[in-house]
């Protein structure tokens, strides 16, 4: 008899396991495209209705699916277990359907760190040829960013250095961010040479790459680009940045991806022209504004609507993405599947290059076709971010409807 309480306690203890799970996993605010259906897979049992100012409007029972054909706005749902208790709010803001320019364009990317990145840490030799590890015990880690020294900010590596030089072998209070988090530290800089102190950190505070414009919203004059966030080298980890600019690039070599190998488009970021600012690294792509147009050939004429996610049909589709110089070329690619419920990565649909001309010069999807922009019966529906490594005739793309609430957190 024991044993079976056992036995019903944990199943309950599982239940209620299942159930936080479950809730605590809803995001507490959500954007909408107007007519977009969402889908919350609540578990069996909870119930969502819209919270009106009067009265509470049930829309919902168990699948999750709310569908506002001529809403836009702001709209509030609650979850409540056996339609008794409420559990969870979430706030739905509704937008309306929007119109981009599909780019296609190689840019190169450049982004600045909101304060200086730790990517390693190293013993060091002070001038006493002493092996000594300043950071030890310090509680700092690879991948924080120190933010701050002695109540000064820290933006760039040469401020750090400054600071630490000026210490004269003193106790440092620095302030580092680790998960959104602030934290204190205090280190004593070991001193290596007559006016040169070290803390036994390597740091940097800026990224470059090349990489894909995806598109131009006009009503915002906002881009996205690469579809997938840029991580650092070192931490693998997402690179918080402070600012960053979008430069034009001279590609200079395409290597040709094989199985096992992905290719790489290389380009060069040196002496190019400015034509934006970055404001955002996230999972799902670079955002930002962009101030010259004309060096993008971005045109009005080529103004596409943004496919809701129920509109994207398996099947041929087209993507658009400059190989060499500044001429931009479709090539065709197949959608194979879709994965409409799919909001918490960027591997949206799977898809498969089958333009020859494609396949003869790089195999495929190579590294820096990233964010090349997918285009299907006359509308945008995302844009490229990986490459299967075993077969670079294939990838993922994300959807177009996830880049554009991306940027409207942004702008």
């Amino acid at each position: 008899m024991k044993r079976v309480k056992i036995y019903f306690i944990l199943i309950i203890l599982l239940i209620s396991l299942i159930y936080a799970t479950n809730i605590t996993s809803m995001p507490d605010s959500l954007i909408l495209f107007q007519g977009e259906t969402l889908n919350l897979n609540t578990a069996l049992g909870i119930e969502v209705k819209e919270k009106n100012e009067n009265a509470y409007q049930t829309t919902l029972v168990s699948s999750g699916a709310i569908e506002e054909d001529d809403f836009i706005g702001q709209m509030n749902i609650e979850l409540e277990l056996l339609g008794l208790i409420p559990v969870k709010e979430v706030s739905v803001n509704v937008i309306p359907r929007t119109t981009v320019i599909p780019v296609g364009s190689s840019i190169g990317l450049k982004l600045y760190t909101n304060g200086v990145l730790v990517v390693g840490m190293s013993e060091i030799e002070n001038i006493e040829s002493n092996k000594l590890k300043p950071y030890q015990n310090s509680g700092i880690k690879e991948g924080d960013l120190i933010v701050c020294i002695n109540e000064k900010e820290i933006t760039t590596t040469a401020e750090l250095v400054e600071q630490v030089n000026s210490s004269k072998g003193e106790n440092l209070n620095i302030k580092y961010v680790r998960n959104g988090e602030i934290s204190v530290a205090n280190i004593k800089p070991a001193k290596v040479s007559e006016n040169e102190y070290k803390l036994g950190l390597w740091v940097r505070d800026a990224a470059a790459g090349v990489g894909t414009i995806s598109f131009y919203e006009p009503s915002t004059q906002g881009f996205a680009a690469l579809g997938h966030g840029i991580l650092d080298i070192d931490t693998e980890e997402l690179l918080s940045i402070a600012t960053g600019e979008v430069v034009t690039t001279d590609i200079l070599s395409i290597t040709k991806g094989e199985k096992g190998k992905p290719g790489e488009m290389k380009g060069s970021i040196v002496n190019q022209t400015t034509i934006g600012e970055i404001s955002k690294n996230t999972e799902f792509g670079i955002y930002g504004k962009l101030t010259n147009l004309a060096a993008l050939g971005i045109s009005k004429e080529n103004e596409l609507e943004v496919a809701l996610r129920e509109e994207i049909q398996l099947g041929p589709a087209k993507i658009l993405c400059n190989l060499e110089g500044n001429t931009k070329k479709e090539y065709d690619i197949e959608i194979e599947k879709i994965y409409k419920n799919n909001n918490a990565n960027n591997k949206s649909m799977l898809i498969k290059v089958t333009d020859q001309t494609l396949l003869e010069k790089t195999g495929g999807i190579i590294q820096g076709m990233s964010g090349s922009p997918i285009i299907q019966n006359g509308k945008f529906v995302g844009a490229i971010t990986h490459v299967l490594v075993n077969d670079p005739t294939k990838g993922y793309g994300v959807f177009g409807d996830i880049m554009i609430k991306q940027l409207r957190e942004v702008n």
